[in-house]
């Protein structure tokens, strides 16, 4: 069954976006706040605790008290692929106390896969984008196999036998099975999670035979220690630490070589200035080389760029993920 885009969220003949975005930072201006920031600020984290995103919110967030001189605080909203997390934001008061820090994907892809509640062209506004992630796939104790080549030889002898674990439905590592299952043809058990910490529990415990999961400091120790089997990575090349590991795009699956896109995030409607502030502060937080060193440390890549820039690419990967499973014979989990 092909996928069903629904009126509320599809984009105008899935080739020029509606401008969502700009309406929503120019409008009801009345909400301007005179002297922003007058009191504390929150980030909600749409991920679990402990993992990248998490620890990175944190940092933007010890360094954005510092410029903007009000508290900077960090709140966890998990679950369903970052969507319960978005949706608590693009509901809050669009007054600038309120940001979501997250991957672009509960813009990009959850809303044409899953029900969601909120509009993603009018009910959130890109502020900054923060930082490139690569997408892992590994092999967990489960997998008895050495290689991306095994692993699709299971698959094929034996239909649905390969679990392959994610994030949530939605996420970017779904869509990564979605692109490998159309490419090869083959039948493979999702099985969603509702974030990163339970997920490397489980896959220690070899609950399932995959993983595909942001490219991060734990994955990588169980990867060097051998509970993890490196079988690809979603980057537009090899990675410094994985040299031996392919990318996607070199195993014959191109659309599947992907990386997540993390930034921050405001209600619908937050006025301008207010966004141009934020967007002023977080890139002069990513100049930084200490933040810059940090990222690099964990194999991401600082991002930066206006909060116009940010938009544009969001809506580039919207039409481009909306085409993708349209034609992918996706099927709603």
């Amino acid at each position: 069954m092909v996928v069903k885009i629904s009126r509320r969220t599809a984009l105008p003949a899935l080739g020029l976006p509606l401008l969502g975005f700009g309406l929503a930072w120019a409008a009801d201006q009345s909400n301007a706040q005179t002297a922003w920031p007058a009191r504390a600020v929150r980030i909600v984290v749409v991920y679990p605790s402990g993992g990248l995103s998490d620890g990175t919110a944190r940092a933007i967030a010890h360094k954005l008290a510092a410029r903007l001189g009000v508290p900077v605080l960090v709140e966890n909203r998990a679950g369903a692929g970052g969507t319960i997390g978005m949706d608590f934001v693009a509901k809050a008061a669009p007054d600038g106390y309120t940001l979501a820090f997250s991957a672009i994907s509960p813009l990009t892809l959850s809303p044409y896969v899953s029900k969601v509640n909120y509009d993603p062209q009018h009910d959130l506004a890109p502020v900054a984008s923060v930082m490139f992630t690569p997408v892992l796939v590994v092999g967990t104790p489960a997998f008895l196999g050495k290689a991306f080549a095994d692993l699709l030889a299971e698959a094929r002898s034996r239909p649905g036998r390969i679990r392959w674990a994610t994030s949530g439905s939605g996420t970017l590592g779904h869509l990564v099975l979605e692109h490998v299952r159309r490419a090869s043809n083959t039948e493979m058990t999702h099985i969603p999670y509702k974030g990163g910490g339970q997920q490397l529990t489980d896959a220690l415990a070899g609950h399932f035979e995959i993983l595909s999961t942001n490219l991060a400091a734990l994955p990588l120790q169980y990867i060097h220690s051998g509970k993890f089997k490196p079988l690809a990575v979603g980057s537009p090349t090899r990675l410094a630490v994985l040299p031996n590991v392919p990318t996607l795009a070199e195993l014959g699956f191109q659309q599947a070589n992907l990386t997540s896109i993390f930034g921050l995030f405001a209600p619908g409607r937050t006025p301008p200035d207010i966004v141009e502030r934020l967007n002023r502060e977080i890139n002069a937080i990513i100049g930084q080389a200490e933040f810059q060193d940090r990222l690099r440390s964990v194999n991401n890549l600082p991002a930066g760029g206006s909060a116009a820039e940010f938009a544009r690419q969001i809506i580039a990967e919207t039409s481009n993920n909306v085409r993708i499973l349209q034609v992918s014979n996706f099927r709603p989990e």
